[in-house]
């Protein structure tokens, strides 16, 4: 059994995985034998359909896909605006992305969605791409999450990480339902947070052109920003060593790491720590760091 990484910046950060991916596949022995990549997601910059994170990917699409054919790694469109109307189902861009992405290619390609409008369109038009169903749902009853995982749509499932260490109904899952279950193992918001729906929906119209202020954060620390050591205090945090002994152990194969808004540099961080083998780190580094093609800051 391995543990399949879901990695964020498909469009946002193609220049680091263009040269992180040829290391990936040529020195095997710098990673964890026990984990392999399992999707890269993301969307470009004014995507109409997008949604989570407000996106900066300005990579081209057909390179995007290019790359991702090369190396074998399903591409996920990340399509996740909850404030879709019929109106908004005929966007050039986004068609045109669905209509790239679902051609034939070495994975099956698939689109993070929240929208069940948006999901019965693409499903009617684009049925050569598979849905994950988006924690910008923000479903915080473990009983939701479980409905949500018996609905026969969607191939993979992201909790709300605050139901990350409900090991007793986790356990109880059966296997079909535990492979559909992809973890959010990185997130920094406030664990006590009232609001992630709200946040993700300012987000959304956003998204749509809309004009509204930015969401205000009620965390107590929203001032920092993003930190990485804050996110491994959340109680709803998962490393690499409880991903090898708790969460395989009980079935789980799925997991996600969040970072599409960070800057690379950090992105590049999740996967020296998550996937690299700690002797191996600094050649990694080495190998990124000095490539006169990357600017990771």
């Amino acid at each position: 059994m391995k543990a399949y990484f879901h990695l964020p910046g498909l469009f946002e950060f193609y220049d680091l995985y263009s040269v992180f991916l040829p290391l990936f596949r040529e020195h095997g022995e710098y990673f964890f034998d026990w984990c392999d990549i399992g999707s890269i997601y993301g969307a470009p910059a004014d995507c109409l359909w997008g949604g989570g994170r407000v996106g900066f990917g300005d990579a081209d699409p057909e390179k995007v896909y290019d790359l991702m054919n090369e190396y074998g790694i399903s591409a996920r469109l990340t399509f996740s605006n909850s404030l879709l109307e019929e109106k908004h189902l005929s966007d050039r861009k986004c068609n045109m992305l669905c209509s790239l992405f679902e051609k034939g290619s070495s994975r099956r390609n698939g689109v993070i969605i929240c929208s069940d409008l948006l999901m019965s369109y693409i499903g009617n038009n684009y049925p050569g791409l598979y849905f994950v169903s988006s924690t910008t749902k923000v479903l915080r009853e473990f009983n939701q999450f479980k409905d949500e995982l018996n609905r026969e749509e969607f191939e993979y499932v992201v909790p709300d990480f605050r139901l990350n260490r409900e090991f007793n109904k986790l356990n109880r899952l059966s296997a079909v339902q535990k492979d559909k279950v992809e973890f959010l193992c990185n997130e920094c918001c406030d664990f006590n947070c009232y609001d992630r729906k709200n946040c993700y929906e300012n987000v959304s119209r956003k998204a749509l052109g809309e004009e509204c202020e930015d969401h205000r954060c009620v965390s107590p620390n929203a001032s920092r920003g993003y930190r990485f050591s804050d996110a491994m205090e959340n109680p709803g945090y998962i490393g690499p060593s409880e991903i090898r002994n708790v969460y395989m152990p009980m079935g789980f194969s799925n997991f996600k790491i969040e970072g599409r808004s960070l800057g690379s540099a950090i992105v590049f961080e999740f996967l020296l720590y998550y996937m690299t083998r700690p002797e191996h780190r600094l050649k990694v580094r080495e190998e990124v760091y000095l490539d006169s093609s990357l600017d990771l800051f």
